[in-house]
């Protein structure tokens, strides 16, 4: 299990208070950030079916796919930040992960922002999408392979082999506004994927 923190100073004052033969130290603090960290969800759609003769993008998710997303979202909501902000791809299989996301993490599917250029986006696009993402501290994207393991290596310098279906690369960044974010910028938090749970 990972926790995001983020690391401050303390600045405490003392009181000192007498009563009678007993001398009381009431301590107040004020704890002062050092750094504003942004928390990114990278999630690849559920398994897709192929049991409807569809456009790729009107592809829905599959069964495995459909208990697989309520599976990773019912495991994230107990164990990590909640998102405040979703962006997903238009397409069927990856904007049903993310309404399958906000079912079992309890968010209203209003906060989910549809993006047609994540469709099969490459990670220079998928950090374009990224850096255009109104302000929040924990952020959720969806959308498809290569991209986003592509994306996954390109920001936190890691070597991943493949993100596999529903699965969820949490990154941390030490930065103030989506804005900054760039390659190599990222540290990865943790990587969950259902069979993996």
């Amino acid at each position: 299990m990972h926790k995001q923190f983020t690391p401050s100073f303390c600045k405490i004052r003392i009181f000192r208070i007498v009563t009678g033969q007993e001398t009381v130290f009431l301590a107040i603090s004020k704890s002062i950030s050092l750094t504003a960290l942004k928390t990114l969800y990278l999630i690849r759609h559920g398994k897709s079916s192929w049991a409807f003769d569809l456009k790729d993008h009107d592809r829905p998710l599959g069964k495995r796919g459909r208990k697989d997303v309520i599976k990773m979202g019912a495991y994230l909501k107990e164990n990590e930040a909640i998102p405040e902000v979703l962006i997903s791809s238009t397409a069927s299989r990856a904007f049903y992960t993310a309404l399958f996301f906000c079912d079992q993490m309890k968010i209203d599917e209003g906060r989910i922002r549809l993006s047609q250029d994540l469709f099969h986006a490459g990670p220079a696009q998928i950090i374009h999408e990224i850096r255009k993402a109104p302000k929040c501290n924990t952020l959720a994207v969806f959308g498809h392979n290569p991209g986003f393991t592509l994306a996954v290596n390109a920001l936190t310098n890691t070597n991943l082999d493949n993100l596999p279906t529903c699965g969820v690369f949490g990154i941390s960044f030490d930065i103030d506004r989506w804005s900054e974010v760039k390659e190599g910028s990222g540290k990865k938090l943790f990587y969950y994927y259902p069979k993996g749970l």
